[in-house]
């Protein structure tokens, strides 16, 4: 009987340590420091004020590969790796003789990233991925759209760590949109200055 209460007592002692664990360390330092910070600097009255990130859009045009079946396989492979969800394809609303575009044609791909999906790929963009831009100097603090979304072009799919410069067929760019619950440019640029966002100085 002792034993089981024993056991059980463990049990309930890594429950909370399992959980803590699961947390990214992006959300658990919002939650701890970036909340309380935004919440004096534009005082608000109430946590659910408090501007966060609400996804991540990750879009990539096919351009020239748009025929090209293999091709279309690897990038969308590729940019499973690099967000861990599948891609959906984007097809043309119209069709535009001048490059070849039919109607229903497959042109892109778009990842959306919630949750902790979301909070990975922040964590690893801002972390990993920016500082191996070559000549890196820091990102446009002005790419906002005036709603308190930000908009960042990546010129290449090879600063990421998952993906192997020897198995890519064709260096290609992506653009990520942050989308915030931000009101304004200003409390959006805050929020992801706090979340160590490398703006330039």
């Amino acid at each position: 009987m002792a034993e089981k209460k024993t056991a059980a007592k463990a049990a309930k002692t890594e429950a909370p340590a399992k959980a803590e664990a699961s947390v990214n360390r992006v959300k658990a330092y919002y939650d701890k420091e970036v909340v309380p910070a935004l919440m004096k600097k534009f005082g608000y009255t109430s946590v659910m004020q408090v501007p966060k990130i609400e996804k991540i859009v990750i879009n990539t045009g096919l351009g020239d590969i748009k025929d090209n079946q293999k091709s279309m396989q690897i990038i969308e492979n590729e940019l499973k790796q690099i967000t861990g969800q599948k891609p959906i394809y984007r097809k043309a609303t119209k069709s535009v003789a001048n490059f070849k575009v039919r109607e229903g044609m497959n042109i892109g791909l778009k990842v959306t990233l919630r949750g902790r999906r979301m909070y990975d790929f922040y964590d690893k963009l801002v972390s990993i991925a920016l500082p191996r831009v070559r000549d890196f100097r820091g990102v446009s603090d002005k790419a906002f759209d005036g709603r308190g979304n930000y908009a960042l072009g990546l010129k290449e799919q090879l600063i990421f760590p998952e993906i192997t410069y020897d198995q890519v067929e064709k260096i290609r760019g992506m653009d990520v949109c942050i989308v915030t619950t931000a009101q304004t440019d200003e409390e959006a640029r805050e929020l992801l200055r706090a979340l160590g966002m490398p703006f330039k100085k």
